[in-house]
C-alpha cells in the first residue's frame, strides 16, 4: 500500500490546468485538477455525460452555469453537484495560490 498526497507534485508555475486520473473504472472516475488563473476559454462550455461532483480543496473559483447570470464562487470546503448534460464553464480561478479540486464523474 502506498500513501499519497492530494497536494503534492505541483509544480511552481504551469501554463495549463493540471488533471490527474486517481481512480477510474467503468462506474466512475476520480481526479484532482490544480488551476491557477486559468479559465474556460471565451465562448466554450463543458457539457458532460457524466454527473461531476465537485469540491474545492484550495484557491478560489468561479463557476457559471448556462442560464444564470450569476456565477458561483466556491472556497475550500464548497463543493456542487453538476448534473450530467448541464452546460457550465470556469470563469476564473484565483491568481494567487493554486486552485485544488476534486471531481468525481459518475453515471445515475
Amino acid at each position: 500500500m502506498e500513501v499519497n498526497n492530494l497536494f503534492s507534485e505541483i509544480p511552481d508555475n504551469f501554463q495549463k490546468e493540471i488533471f490527474d486520473i486517481l481512480i477510474h473504472n467503468h462506474n466512475l472516475t476520480l481526479e484532482r485538477i490544480v488551476s491557477c488563473g486559468q479559465a474556460s476559454p471565451e465562448g466554450e462550455w463543458y457539457e458532460q455525460e457524466t454527473n461531476e461532483w465537485v469540491i474545492l480543496l484550495g484557491g478560489s473559483a468561479g463557476l457559471l452555469f448556462e442560464g444564470e447570470s450569476d456565477e458561483k464562487v466556491l472556497y475550500p470546503g464548497d463543493y456542487i453537484l453538476i448534473p450530467a448534460n448541464t452546460k457550465h464553464r470556469i470563469e476564473w480561478t484565483d491568481r494567487k495560490q493554486k486552485t485544488v479540486w476534486l471531481a468525481l464523474h459518475y453515471m445515475d
